[in-house]
């Protein structure tokens, strides 16, 4: 199987090599990543429920597209492909960046950029990757994360609790 290569980084972000995504994970070496909140206009948030085949975090909810940065790649031009390849649309017309998190382990030791976007659907999930997805009340999601529901990523609570404050 030809795994994908993604930038392995130093504890600020500086790129060090790049290693496939697979030896990567399985030597918690830094790396990047992305996730991208897309809300619709009635201020709801579309959260995909991850494939149960996924090798982390399978069949949890998180954000509404996500992905590593790869090997050559920008976190902008990662927020774009992913939106594109996971929810089959472009919001770069929406697209804002607006926070970063340090890589640690409840991050997957991936540094997470966090961006905003603006999207009503419908939308065409990617098959082998999601196997769900489904717009959350921002009340509901807030009650989740405070209640450390089991059924969403680690991440997704860390960064939705930064997302609130």
């Amino acid at each position: 199987m030809n795994q994908e290569l993604i930038a392995v980084v130093d504890e600020n972000d500086h790129f060090i090599d790049n290693q496939p995504r697979n030896l990567v994970h399985k030597k918690g070496l830094r790396h990047r990543a992305v996730h991208i909140l897309v809300f619709n206009e009635q201020q709801q948030l579309f959260l995909q429920k991850r494939s149960l085949s996924k090798d982390v975090n399978a069949g949890l909810w998180d954000t509404s597209a996500a992905g590593h940065v790869d090997a050559g790649e920008s976190y902008d031009a990662c927020a774009h492909r992913e939106t594109i390849e996971e929810l089959g649309v472009c919001v770069d017309a929406s697209l804002q960046f607006l926070f970063k998190l340090p890589a640690k382990a409840d991050t997957g030791m991936e540094f997470v950029q966090v961006y905003h976007s603006i999207h009503n659907g419908p939308f065409s999930l990617e098959e082998g990757e999601i196997d769900a997805g489904k717009w959350f009340a921002i009340k509901e999601i807030s009650h989740r994360v405070a209640e450390d529901d089991p059924l969403l990523t680690l991440t997704f609570k860390r960064l939705w609790r930064k997302f609130e404050e």
